[in-house]
Order: structure tokens, then C-alpha cells, then sequence
């Protein structure tokens, strides 16, 4: 089945063209199947870019999925227009009474700040702990997966000494997860970020799925509320890591060559992508994990974890 997106937004040519299927509502309608609710935080400074990555990716599957765009309603955004933001995308306040099959948080331009003093964090802890109660399964990405580790088990990040940049080879540690089907033992995941997590401030109950010898851990699966933790840009386009790094060679910051991304390290050569097809293997595993354990009817999310939820601390 194809994916529902709000007509008009920019996602949608760009999927159009590369074969995805789009279905209008009208068409949605006529379908005698309850489409899955997914939900997308959009914290990138790009949102249109990474609108288009994420959806992609959710789109893939055969199932009906209808993606909700989602923003913090306490911080402005600096990089996309208001009449998109308007257009396009609900307030965490207008939606937080509805329930989601699935919910995505991206990642953050605020890796180096300590959680407490990033300008929305108020906001962010209200909707972390709403995902537990309102929706079947989370997936958290870079600094979204870093926020959500520390805000449920205390896990703190560390500053590298320098950024972990390019495409890396990671292992499978758990090759009868549901949500490794069909990958590789050995593969290459982009990562961009100034942060890790370390293993030994893990608790007993998120297990890791994948790691890089070089970059550290990259997958974290929780059973309680059924959320994954990945803390590299498997979603990233071809070109996301080229456009980072000319942006930040143009603005004079001091940036290395993204590792193991450029044909011969060579910035003037067009680089090769070779993390797509696990990240589209990976989200397609994780749209059919929702599909076959989220309850039939919508209201039901959630309910068997207010009671447990404060055992799921640490």
C-alpha cells in the first residue's frame, strides 16, 4: 500500500519521482483497512529534506501508512518557513491527544548542550513520557535517541574529540531480532555526530542490536513500549553527509572529510551510497513489527503500561 501525505508538501514530488506510491485521501477511503498512524517530530533544522528521507522510508512498506507531521510548538524554527510549518505540520499540543501505531523523533541540531538547557526540553520530556501512554512503538533517532535514553534510564552522552563522520561498518548482534531481518552481518550505516553513548552506562534492558568498532553503539531495542534507540543517520540521502560537510567548510568551521564517503577521500568526486538498502530494510522491518502487535483499534495504545511505567525506570 502507499503512503498518505498532506497534498502540497514538497515529500511528495520527490517520491513521486523516485517510484514510491502516494495515495490521496479520497482513494484512502475507499481502501476497508485501518491505515497505520505514524508520527514524525521533526527537529532537523532542514525539515523538508528530512520530511522526504523519512517518508521514503515509511512508504516502502505494503502496508497503508498515514505519516503525521509533528513540531515542538515552544521553539521557533530558524530554517523553514512559517506557511510550511503552517501548512503542514501540528503542534505536539494539538495532536498529544490523539494515539499513534508509531511514533519517530529525528535528531537535533543541540548534541553539545547539556539536555536541561536545551531551549525546549520542558517540552520534549512531556512528549517522551506521552509516547509510553499514547503510542504502540517509538523510534528515536541520533539526538532523539539520546534524549530518550537519558530521559528514561539516566543514560548520559560524552563528547568525542572529534566528530564521528562518515560511513562506518557495523556488525549485526542479533541476527533473530524482527528488527534485522534480511541484513547483513557485516554493513555501513552514516553517521554524523558529536556525541556517543557508552555501553557500560546501559541498563539491563535495552539491548544492543548493532555497534561499530570504530563509531560504538548504533541500535538499542527496548520491550517496554516497544522502542528502538539508533543513534546514526541511516535515513540520510546519498549527498546529506556532502552537504553538511561543504556547509561547514563555507561557514570556516573546522570539519574533516566525512571518513569512508567520497570515492578516495576525494570531496570533488561524487560519493557512493551504501546504506540504503538497510535503511529501508530496517524501517520496513520495524512499519511490519508495528502492524503485527499494535491493537486493532487505536484507542487501546497504551493502556497496559500506566501501571508499569514507572517499573520501566532505572
Amino acid at each position: 500500500m502507499p503512503i498518505r501525505i498532506p497534498d502540497g508538501l514538497p515529500a511528495r514530488d520527490v517520491l513521486v519521482r523516485e517510484g514510491i506510491q502516494i495515495m490521496d485521501e479520497s482513494a484512502a477511503i475507499r481502501q476497508d483497512i485501518r491505515p497505520l498512524q505514524i508520527g514524525l517530530l521533526n527537529l532537523m533544522p532542514n525539515k523538508i529534506v528530512t520530511e522526504s528521507q523519512i517518508a521514503r522510508l515509511v512508504g516502502s512498506s505494503p502496508l497503508q501508512v498515514e505519516l503525521t507531521l509533528v513540531r515542538i510548538g515552544s521553539h521557533q524554527a530558524k530554517n523553514t518557513s512559517e506557511e510550511h510549518l503552517f501548512n503542514f505540520y501540528n503542534t505536539w499540543d494539538e495532536i498529544k491527544d490523539r494515539k499513534f501505531d508509531g511514533f519517530i523523533i529525528t535528531g537535533a541540531p543541540v548534541e553539545k548542550l547539556p539536555f536541561e538547557e536545551v531551549g525546549y526540553w520542558s517540552e520534549m520530556e512531556q512528549i517522551l513520557d506521552w509516547t509510553t501512554t499514547h503510542v504502540h512503538s517509538s523510534f528515536f533517532v541520533c539526538w532523539g535517541a539520546m534524549a530518550a535514553a537519558w530521559h528514561f534510564h539516566k543514560v548520559p552522552k560524552y563528547e568525542l574529540p572529534e566528530k564521528a563522520f562518515g560511513v562506518f561498518r557495523h556488525s549485526n548482534l542479533a541476527p533473530a531480532s524482527p528488527y534485522l531481518s534480511g541484513f547483513s552481518d557485516d554493513f555501513q550505516v552514516s553517521v554524523s555526530r558529536w556525541t556517543e553513548v557508552r555501553r557500560d552506562d546501559l541498563p539491563s534492558n535495552l539491548d544492543v542490536l548493532m555497534e561499530s568498532e570504530e563509531t560504538g553503539i548504533c541500535l538499542l531495542h527496548e520491550k517496554f513500549a516497544n522502542r528502538l534507540y539508533i543513534f546514526n543517520h541511516i535515513e540520510y540521502d546519498s549527498g546529506t553527509l556532502a552537504d553538511e560537510y561543504f556547509r561547514d567548510v563555507q561557514a570556516g568551521k573546522p570539519i574533516r572529510v566525512p571518513k569512508n564517503y567520497f570515492p578516495s577521500d576525494d570531496p570533488e568526486r561524487k560519493p557512493l551510497n551504501r546504506w540504503r538498502s538497510h535503511a529501508f530494510l530496517l524501517f520496513g522491518n520495524w512499519i511490519n513489527q508495528v502492524y503485527q502487535t499494535t491493537p486493532f483499534d487505536l484507542v487501546d495504545v497504551g493502556e497496559d503500561r500506566h501501571a508499569a511505567e514507572g517499573e520501566a525506570r532505572v
